[in-house]
């Protein structure tokens, strides 16, 4: 290798380093082949800085769109799109299709899904959550019993740490409240996830199979029920899906698809 090959790598090592230490992470792992291009096209020193913004913020958004993605925790979930309106007997489709606009969210408001298991509740809430995500909104989604256990720490410390998590992101889902019982230290620890979102006017999408009339089964003995209600309901969206469970139907057809590969 001559000395002025040897010189000109040294030279681009030295570059990528300082793109890497400037945060232009995308220029620094490609700098060869952006270069290539820029000579082999001819551009013009302005063409080049054009073409370096550009491609520096594409990667970054992708960046953050990744990191929010991985935050959120939402897991794999079916598409709207995949979503069978014809089947609950009763369902709010315009209502539902407003919250994937996320109007609720930029108002700072809430929004409620309340069905029976299985009826597609937290297929719903995970493709609001997922399109939360990609307008740029920071998103986590949580079981009610998976947060709550959480949250159940003997330490202040820990546990104001662990709420703190909790009332960061601009959208927190809470699945499947209702589908389990919880002592009135749970019914606090939820108020004190609910209200300061309130007074912060930061979105809560949250699912139960439950009425708000019979949510002391889910707390007895709570005392603070009805003002974490009234904090979760005043500036909220209710929807109300009534049905069979689309998992009964799954196992049903599934059942019958077996009967008749067997018949043949």
């Amino acid at each position: 290798m001559s000395s002025s090959t040897t010189t000109t790598t040294q030279a681009s090592d030295k570059l990528k380093t300082l793109l890497a230490w400037l945060g232009l992470r995308y220029l620094a792992e490609h700098l060869d082949d952006f270069l290539a291009r820029a000579t082999q096209k001819q551009l013009s020193p302005i063409q080049v800085l054009e073409q370096l913004t550009r491609v520096e913020a594409e990667d970054k958004a992708q960046r953050s769109l990744e990191r929010r993605l991985n935050r959120s925790k939402i897991g794999r979930f079916k598409p709207i799109a995949d979503f069978d309106w014809n089947w609950p007997n009763k369902i709010d489709r315009g209502l539902i299709e407003s919250a994937m606009t996320l109007d609720f969210l930029r108002e700072g408001r809430n929004f409620i899904l309340l069905g029976n298991n299985g009826i597609g509740k937290t297929m719903i809430l995970k493709n609001i959550a997922h399109q939360a995500v990609l307008g740029g909104y920071s998103v986590l989604v949580r079981t009610a019993s998976d947060m709550l256990d959480e949250l159940d720490s003997d330490s202040p410390e820990l546990r104001r740490r662990r709420l703190s998590k909790y009332l960061r992101p601009r959208l927190l889902c809470i699945d499947e409240l209702g589908y389990l019982s919880y002592d009135d230290k749970a019914a606090d620890l939820l108020y004190h996830v609910v209200n300061p979102r309130y007074e912060a006017r930061r979105s809560i999408v949250l699912t139960t199979n439950l009425p708000f009339k019979q949510w002391n089964t889910i707390f007895p003995n709570a005392t603070c029920i009805a003002t974490l209600l009234d904090r979760l309901t005043h500036h909220a969206e209710f929807t109300v899906i009534e049905g069979k469970s689309y998992r009964v139907r799954e196992s049903e057809q599934e059942n019958a698809e077996r009967k008749q590969k067997r018949r043949r």
